[in-house]
């Protein structure tokens, strides 16, 4: 059973107390899709002013749209477009403080104003991102990125 934590308050406590929650979750169970739904229900409970939170998924040469917490989100993402597909093409975390600046956004939800997207491996290849919404402007900062990416980095070892 899942209990909802009380956050102190502290960023780095916080989300130290996320990631040994994320391991809780899926430290036992196989499936994929089980471990990304509860992955994106947990970010989607700790993260404060967010109005996205989900996975998209590399198949077949484009990302498909996995897991996701938030309103219907677009379903297939080439290589190379928008955040997602430039955090795939380039490999490495998008931080991204004001969408309506970045070249080829996609706006899927119009109030998301600010987005973070975290690569995720499996054996050495690109396996997907997680994506990350935000009505503010500037929501998210590096220690987020820090952070979100260490969480990446569990679910590398599960997939």
């Amino acid at each position: 059973m899942f209990e909802v934590k009380n956050y102190s308050g502290s960023k780095e406590k916080d989300y130290k107390l996320l990631l040994k929650q994320l391991e809780a979750l899926i430290e036992d169970e196989p499936d994929l899709i089980a471990n990304l739904s509860n992955a994106s229900a947990l970010l989607n409970q700790f993260l404060g002013d967010v109005n996205w939170v989900g996975f998209y998924i590399w198949r077949e040469d484009e990302l498909v749209l996995g897991p996701f917490q938030g309103l219907p989100a677009c379903v297939r993402i080439k290589s190379g477009k928008g955040v997602c597909g430039t955090a795939v093409q380039e490999g490495k975390t998008q931080l991204v403080e004001d969408v309506n600046q970045f070249p080829g956004h996609i706006a899927c939800d119009a109030a998301s104003q600010s987005e973070i997207v975290v690569p995720i491996h499996r054996e050495g290849s690109i396996f997907g991102v997680l994506d990350i919404d935000s009505p503010n402007k500037g929501r998210f900062d590096k220690e987020d990125q820090h952070y979100l990416e260490q969480f990446a980095a569990i679910l590398e070892k599960h997939i």
